[in-house]
């Protein structure tokens, strides 16, 4: 961080690790049918690596990095808000659409409702730096 602003030039890493088991769609029975769709025992995390950080014309950051789910990687871009709390702490947010297909899962027929494949993600995660 270079004056209470992140340095796109400095090394950039992180990870991130989701158990399934708190997914949560409210509904019990939906929740059961999600997590035998994702095959939650051979599969119980969900796993974010952030790769790259960049300047954007945009408000924000480009963010770059790769997504794990179901044990299919995938990478994806897109924009992050990033702003420096104090000298070692980041607070990162936002948010991005992803089409569960693209991790070789379809999504569930419930009764007569459709259920479609995009998830809206939106996250606000702080982090700390280590030492």
């Amino acid at each position: 961080m270079a004056g209470g602003s992140v340095d796109p030039a400095a090394e950039t890493r992180g990870r991130l690790e989701l158990p399934v088991d708190l997914l949560s769609s409210g509904n019990p029975l939906n929740d059961r049918e999600m997590k035998r769709r994702i095959d939650a025992r051979r599969h119980p995390t969900i796993a974010g690596e952030l790769t790259a950080i960049e300047d954007s014309d945009d408000p924000g950051y480009l963010v770059r990095g790769d997504l794990t789910f179901r044990g299919v990687t995938r990478s994806y871009e897109g924009r992050m808000d990033i702003v420096a709390l104090d000298a070692g702490t980041l607070r990162l947010e936002g948010e991005r659409v992803f089409d569960i297909r693209e991790f070789g899962m379809q999504p569930p027929k419930i009764l007569m409702l459709r259920v479609f494949p995009e998830v809206s993600v939106r996250v606000s995660i702080e982090a700390t730096k280590d030492g």
